[in-house]
This record gives structure tokens, sequence and C-alpha cells, in this order.
């Protein structure tokens, strides 16, 4: 294998010797994550041909060591060159640099490696936003790869369709992906793709009921739930969440025609609803003749133990109308969705979007399907949910030292928030009011709820953050809930 002359590894000890790592180095002061000043770094190595093709880079292990910061900042910072195709991973070898071309440097050459932003950005970073993926890792020199590819060969795909369910692959590359990852066995005539989870929701509430009907909503839950519920003039029946999940209606005047639950991972609270729980709720709706939408959210995002399938897998009787979202998981720009309504519910389907028209973008939906196609989403998703765990698990150490007694929560390993509880009669409203002022976005838990009875608490986002930049503003965080705990 061609050795790059830049690039020497001891092999008895994988002891670092080059200087042209050496020379790399990382600002804790500066205002990009500490893994973006390694990739940018690097990126710009490879990027002027200081790296060449096939050189192997450094184990994690140890260029952390030499820079200072945890291997996990570094496996980050790798897993972005892979993603970007700066690298590629050889199993049992390393890290490799992969042939990018030739690339016109422009202007003149840098005096230092690490890549500084010549004004500083207008946008102030977002602390703890629950539910937001880190765009900084979207892998968008792949998917610039494969937008274009679709506007050479598919032009028409991108601009129009005649399928008011979506473009077929798109149909088609979702319900592989469904059968792979969620257990889910659905035709791709099933698949409506939609303008993300809250557009799905709307267009099944529609579908599946009348003003003045019953729905069975979770408490606490999905707030923009309860409001299309209301605008739609449908009466809400609340269900407590317990340990289980929601707790299956036992009494009620009238049935509900429509049950929504977030099975896998609770919103906001957490946890997965165990088997026994979820076959009450099957039972439950065929008994009534109702129906059930499972809010799949981020399923995906489990970082121990196997994936929970989903309650739809289970669901052999078509009660069930399963939604799931690409905006957590891949983009929050994208703004798609989809939804696998049962087969005797498609014309009913249909109708709702032939009355009320299409908002989905057709544009993005060919170069998801063959990103889909490649194999990159499903490599994107692994990559997200190692680094999201890392996160999670320095997350909820740093709950522990900063905040010690003031505030409880309980660690499902999943997802990309935790619902923090603080003790009663505090004031979480007045708190989260507070922290957004220094841009700490953490939502008050008892907003939550549908009465004035809610649990007091904050609802905190890991995943848009990195480990280096969750220590000060969850100091500033402390010192906010001190003080109104007088």
């Amino acid at each position: 294998m061609k050795r790059s002359k830049f690039c020497y590894f001891n092999q008895s000890n994988f002891i670092m010797t080059n200087a042209i790592f050496l020379s790399l180095s990382v600002d804790t002061n500066a205002p990009e994550p500490l893994f973006q000043q390694i990739y940018e770094g690097l990126s710009q190595l490879i990027i002027t041909g200081k790296l060449e093709s096939g050189a192997r880079l450094p184990a994690t292990r140890t260029f952390a060591g030499e820079l200072g910061v945890s291997r996990s900042t570094v496996v980050t910072a790798y897993d972005q060159l892979i993603a970007e195709g700066y690298g590629e991973a050889r199993a049992g070898a390393g890290i490799f640099v992969c042939d990018v071309g030739a690339f016109t440097a422009l202007g003149k050459p840098h005096k230092s490696v690490i890549l500084k932003p010549s004004q500083p950005s207008p946008e102030r970073p977002r602390y703890f936003e629950p539910g937001i993926p880190d765009m900084r890792l979207f892998p968008y020199e792949a998917w610039g790869r494969h937008v274009s590819r679709s506007a050479r060969s598919a032009t028409r795909e991108i601009i129009t369709t005649s399928d008011k369910f979506g473009n077929m692959r798109l149909r088609q590359a979702i319900a592989s992906h469904l059968s792979e990852w969620r257990g889910i066995e659905a035709a791709p005539e099933q698949i409506l793709v939609t303008a993300g989870a809250g557009n799905a929701l709307e267009i099944a509430m529609r579908a599946l009921t009348k003003p003045g009907q019953v729905i069975a909503l979770e408490d606490p839950g999905y707030a923009p739930m309860r409001r299309v519920a209301m605008s739609l003039g449908l009466s809400p029946l609340w269900m407590k969440v317990g340990e289980q999940g929601a707790e299956c209606p036992k009494k009620f005047d009238v049935a509900p025609i429509l049950t929504i639950l977030t099975p896998s991972h609770q919103f906001p609270l957490g946890g997965a609803m165990p088997t026994g729980q979820r076959n009450r709720f099957l039972a439950f709706a065929e008994e009534t003749g109702g129906w059930i939408i499972e809010d799949d959210f981020d399923s995906e995002f489990r970082y121990a133990g196997r994936p929970i399938p989903a309650l739809a897998a289970l669901d052999h009787i078509q009660r069930v109308i399963y939604i799931g979202t690409f905006s957590k998981i891949f983009s929050s720009g994208l703004r798609l969705g989809y939804m696998v309504v049962p087969e005797k519910l498609l014309s009913v389907f249909g109708q709702i979007l032939r009355d009320f028209g299409v908002s989905t973008s057709i544009a993005p939906q060919l170069p998801l399907a063959t990103f889909m196609e490649d194999g990159e989403f499903h490599r994107h998703i692994r990559r997200m949910r190692r680094t999201y765990g890392a996160r999670q698990r320095t997350f909820v150490e740093l709950l522990h030292s900063e905040l010690g007694q003031m505030a409880s929560h309980k660690n499902h390993l999943a997802g990309m928030q935790i619902a923090l509880e603080l003790p009663k009669n505090t004031n979480d409203v007045a708190i989260s009011k507070e922290a957004e002022v220094q841009n700490l976005i953490c939502p008050p838990l008892s907003a939550f709820y549908a009465g004035n009875h809610g649990q007091p608490g904050l609802l905190m986002g890991y995943s848009s953050i990195s480990q280096e930049e969750m220590l000060v503003p969850l100091q500033i965080l402390a010192k906010i809930i001190r003080k109104y705990r007088g």
C-alpha cells in the first residue's frame, strides 16, 4: 500500500510522530466546537494535497491524546470526514484518505491549518433545544451529489409528479427501511410522503375523524397535536402516562374514534411501552372499532439493547396508522415525513389529499430516494446514533455533577432529549423564560400537560451540541434554577 510522505506511524505502539499532525491544534475558546475544528483542519490538509490519497489517519485514541480532547471528539470528526467523502474506514485497519481529485486553492494559503471564520456568525448557538439534529454533521457533500445527479438525470421527477402519495422510488426506499429497522412489512403503495410528522398527523385526523368525536391523547403529550385536535372540533380523552406509557382507556362515555400514541419513546417523558400494553391498545381498537396513530418520531436513536419493534409491526388487524419523520433523524430543514396507511383506508386518505391539496415538497424526494438506495441514509443514522449516544452519556454525567439534588431524571438510553424533573411548586415557566435569554432553549415540562397539574421541569436536548459545548451553559442553567429554588 502506498504510504503518504506526510504520515508515519510506529506500528508497534501506534505513536504518532509526524509533524504535520502534531502541527494541528484546537482552540477551546473558539466558537466552533472542537470536532468541527479537527474536521476542518484535516479536510484542508486533504484538499491541499498535504495528506495524499491512501494516507492512514492517526488512531483516534492517540490523536485525542495529542490534541488534548476526548476520543469521542476525534471519532465525530472522523465520522464527518467519512460522510463528506474525504476518508474511508477499512475494517481492522483504520481510516484512510480518499482520492478527492484536484482542487484549486483560492487566494493566499492559510498559515494555520485550522480555518477560522473572518467574522463571528450572526446567529448565537441555541443550547439544549430538544429534538434537533446537529446539522454540522449532515453529510452535505454526499447529499449534494445525489441532488446534482437527480437534477441532471431526472429533471421532470424533481419538479412534478402525478402521484399525490409521493415519489414511488422514495416510497419503495421507505418501505425497505421500515422492514429492516422497524419490523413493519408494508407495500410501497401504502406509503404516503408528507411535509413532516405534523402534516401527517393532520392528514390522518382529517381522514379518520369528524367534529364532535372523541380522540384519546397522551397526557403529557405533544402540544401541537392537541391544538390540531381542538381546531378540528374533536373532544379529547386524556390518557395518563405512567411507568408503562399511556394507560389504556377503561372508563368513558363515548369510545374514542382515534388514539394517538408514542409507544417506542414517549414524548416528552421518555420510556418505551411494553409489549403487553401495546397489545391492550390493539385489542381496545378492535373492540371499539377505533384507530391508532403511532407517532414514531425518533426510535432509530436507541443507545442500549436491540431496537424496539414498532407497534404497527404487531398490528395484524389493520388498525394502526404509522407515522415517521426525516426531520429529526436526518435533516431539520428537509421537512419530509411519511405514514403507512392500512390498505382499506387508501381511498379515504387519497380523497383527503384531493380535497385539501398536497403540501409536500417534490424536489427533495428523488434525491432522498437515491440517498437511501445507496446506503448513505443508514450509514448516516449509524454515525449519528454513535455520536448522540456518546453525547447522551456525557450529558447525563453533567446533569448529576452540575445539578445534583436540584433535579432528577430517568435515563431511558434513547432519543434526543431528557425530561428533567424539578421539585413540586417550582416555577418552570419562569426558569425556561430566563434561560431563553441566555440562549438555553429548554421548554417547561408543565406546558406539555393538558391541565394545571403538570410536573414542573425542563425538556432538554443534547443531540445538537457536542460534549465540549455542554458544561458552561449547564452551569448557567444551574444558577437560574438555584435562583427560583430560593
